[in-house]
């Protein structure tokens, strides 16, 4: 759905063709969407039309970055620590 809805704004119907589950789950998924700040929506007749909050997606992405770097490091310390305690690492016959 985020998928869809970063082309473009869509209605829940529109959101629901594709997928094969009911229009109340695709309602549940766009509440929740909504709840968590990803997405907008607004009723005009029967309609319920939602767009993306490409600021919600930004935070989200800055937080992922921030996470990304921290476990980068962290694996880099831990190569380097297996490194330095591996007897065979530098050896001839290790490789």
């Amino acid at each position: 759905m985020v998928e869809r809805l970063s082309q473009g704004p869509a209605s829940v119907s529109e959101l629901a063709s594709p997928l094969d589950i009911s229009l109340a789950a695709v309602v549940q998924h766009v509440q929740i969407l909504g709840a968590s700040g990803l997405v907008t929506s607004q009723k005009i007749g029967r309609t319920r039309t939602c767009c993306i909050n490409p600021a919600a997606l930004q935070s989200a992405e800055h937080w992922i970055a921030g996470r990304r770097g921290l476990w980068e490091r962290r694996l880099d310390q831990l190569g380097d620590y297996l490194s330095d305690t591996d007897p065979d690492h530098d050896s001839p016959e290790s490789g």
